[in-house]
């Protein structure tokens, strides 16, 4: 995508709308003598851009008159209307079918000061999937207790179906809140995510953090235990995938290690170490595994169709 094409959504994130890119104004700017005024819908093209996306514009008009302008009060002409309809306004919690405990209390490595972490699934009617107006692939909300994540079904389908260690933990997690019919259907099919491809995605995630690790270690002389200890909790899952045929989400069993790395007890040595020996057991544990080369699309293709279909009168 040309650079002036992104859009204000991520230009917020820190893009730069580029010199020659035409906008329209959001609200009135007043011209340079003080008097006049540029009217919303104005159409102009962008002749001097700021260093950062916290800067003003400087926005051109036919007759070669000119205002500043900020990112919050442009938007591309050619995305206009996309970003008019880029997400409904309609409240979508009604549509929360599953919940559940993630995090250190379904890991079974809660502590006094453990928050809940709440995952789950929302499925919109079908007057909202067949709407213009766009729907979030997750709804987030963070407070000063709970921090809740649910995703859309087809998201989190595809997520599973790469393995994603998160949300293939909210399926097998034992601390269900709450499931309809739709949600209880596909807890019975969860293994129809799982297959070799488990061991790339996770070993993905375990290389990432190790070189997180590395890195803090060789810029500031540490490292943040949490991710070291995600990193052997997560070692220790997914071997137990590959030889069950579960997600081990609950890991008690090693509460008393989880928690000294966790608490920084252990050195960057220390940690590196016991991510290598149990990453040759992973490895073992994949060559002796009985899951499919593939995950069951065909399946899950199925469930999410019925699914689907369930919502057509909703």
């Amino acid at each position: 995508m040309p650079r002036h094409e992104k859009t204000l959504r991520q230009v917020s994130r820190g893009f730069v709308i580029s010199a020659g890119s035409q906008v329209v104004l959001k609200v009135s700017k007043a011209l340079p003598d003080g008097v006049a005024y540029r009217k919303p819908g104005s159409v102009g093209v962008v002749v001097e851009s700021p260093p950062n996306s916290a800067g003003p514009y400087v926005v051109q008009f036919t007759d070669g008159q000119t205002v500043k302008a900020y990112a919050d009060e442009l938007t591309l002409r050619r995305e206009e209307v996309d970003n008019e309809l880029a997400q409904t306004s309609e409240d979508l919690r009604p549509y929360v079918i599953y919940v559940c405990q993630a995090g250190s209390k379904a890991y079974g490595l809660a502590t006094e000061e453990s928050d809940d972490d709440l995952r789950g699934i929302y499925l919109p009617p079908a007057r909202l999937h067949w709407s213009l107006y766009g729907l979030p692939e997750q709804l987030e909300s963070v407070d000063a207790d709970k921090d809740e994540v649910y995703w859309e079904l087809e998201k989190f389908l595809r997520l599973a179906l790469k393995a994603n260690p998160n949300v293939l933990e909210t399926l097998w997690t034992p601390m269900v809140i709450r499931a309809d019919e739709t949600a209880e259907e596909l807890r019975t099919i969860r293994r129809a995510f799982l297959s070799k491809h488990l061991y790339k995605t996770y070993s993905g995630y375990v290389l990432s953090q190790f070189r997180r690790m590395a890195n803090a270690v060789k810029h500031k002389g540490t490292y943040k235990p949490k991710h070291a200890m995600h990193l052997v909790r997560l070692l220790y899952s997914g071997t137990t995938a590959l030889r069950t045929g579960e997600i081990r989400v609950d890991v008690a069993d090693h509460r008393d290690e989880l928690l000294r790395i966790r608490r920084g007890e252990f050195s960057f040595d220390e940690v590196k170490q016991k991510a290598l020996d149990l990453d040759k057991e992973f490895q073992r544990a994949l060559d002796e595994t009985a899951l499919p080369e593939q995950p069951d699309y065909a399946r899950v293709d199925g469930f999410l169709v019925r699914a689907r279909r369930r919502m057509v009168d909703a």
